[in-house]
């Protein structure tokens, strides 16, 4: 045998080695994800945010229009307000989780309602709390 030959078959051999470990090797199936139920079934994304919302009433049960609603921080004391529309809603959108609020409505007339507290503890991303005004005393 010749000096080529033999470098020609380990050559070979050393090629056969290298394709069968390559086939040897296990590879992880793709990873099949479950098709949603439907087109809207997407997982939402925990933004740390929150949103308040509802509507203001006055003594006799009816919807007040021009009230202003107070959205109170209670960690910085800073506050937003809200002027009610015409069905008497209001809404603050970009709330923190994390945080204590204290919302109140009040009239020009002086009418106003009782605070109430949108708190941490309440886990709801888009809280409803209504408020009901009461005559100036």
């Amino acid at each position: 045998m010749t000096l080529s030959t033999t470098m020609t078959r380990f050559g070979f051999c050393l090629m056969l080695a290298a394709s069968a470990s390559l086939i040897a090797q296990e590879t992880a199936p793709p990873a099949t994800k479950n098709p949603p139920l439907f087109k809207g079934d997407k997982p939402k994304k925990d933004d740390g945010m929150r949103a308040v919302a509802g509507f203001v009433r006055d003594a006799d049960d009816k919807l007040h229009d021009g009230a202003v609603v107070k959205l109170k921080d209670t960690k910085t004391l800073a506050i937003r307000s809200y002027i009610t529309k015409q069905d008497g809603s209001y809404s603050f959108q970009g709330l923190s989780v994390g945080i204590d609020y204290e919302l109140r409505a009040e009239t020009r007339e002086g009418a106003a309602s009782q605070t109430k507290i949108l708190s941490v503890y309440d886990n709801r991303r888009e809280a409803v709390i209504n408020l009901k005004l009461e005559a100036k005393k």
